[in-house]
């Protein structure tokens, strides 16, 4: 499912906005810390249960941190120092986003509610084990691995859809919000990412 492998496509309609980012002097860390501030400021306003601002921060959130890898890229100044920032940062970013949410009451079931007691720590553990197993690939020498049916792109894009649903369309499916059905979603796929990365290693170190 994971969006990266389209990003060749998205590279053309991206160098218009990288090319004025260069020419006003714009770094690839002053937008991955841009990045961080979205996320910080979706998560609150998540909490709030402003989903309109919520889902804009998360769209900013996602521009800022494609706009950041394309910049460094294009100076050719990307390098391990930057890589380890950007991969830090956007670790925090999902976890004020999911906390937010979770927080934010979206993951709440009227009934029965015991069943969703811990919907929100699925996701979140779901979320970080698959993107830490996706970069201890290549700390064991296998080479870093974004395979799997749910990377970051994709958590973002569903992230922007469930807000935009949950906005025109109130009160969720079966009383559950549509924030709520995606956390469930981030455990249950973020888990499965997390095994299928695990075995991808697995079978290379072997």
């Amino acid at each position: 499912m994971t969006l990266d492998q389209f990003r060749p496509k998205v590279k053309g309609i991206m160098d218009p906005a990288v090319s004025v980012c260069i020419r006003l002097g714009i770094t690839p860390n002053s937008l991955t810390v841009a990045s961080f501030l979205a996320a910080i400021g979706a998560g609150f306003s998540y909490y709030c249960g402003n989903i309109l601002a919520a889902t804009f921060l998360v769209l900013c959130n996602a521009v800022f941190d494609a706009l950041d890898g394309a910049i460094a890229r294009a100076k050719n100044t990307q390098g391990p120092l930057g890589d380890f920032f950007d991969h830090s940062v956007d670790r925090y970013a999902d976890i004020f986003i999911i906390v937010g949410i979770f927080a934010g009451g979206f993951s709440t079931w009227q009934y029965p509610p015991e069943i969703v007691a811990y919907i929100g720590v699925f996701a979140l553990t779901g979320v970080l084990m698959s993107s830490y197993l996706g970069t201890q690939a290549q700390a064991v020498g296998v080479g870093r691995f974004y395979g799997g049916v749910l990377g970051r792109a994709d958590r973002l894009v569903l992230l922007l859809v469930a807000g935009i649903l949950d906005i025109a369309i109130p009160g969720g499916v079966y009383g559950l919000p549509y924030l709520g059905w995606l956390l469930l979603i981030f455990g249950i796929l973020g888990h499965f990412t997390a095994i299928q990365r695990f075995m991808h290693v697995w079978k290379k170190m072997r």
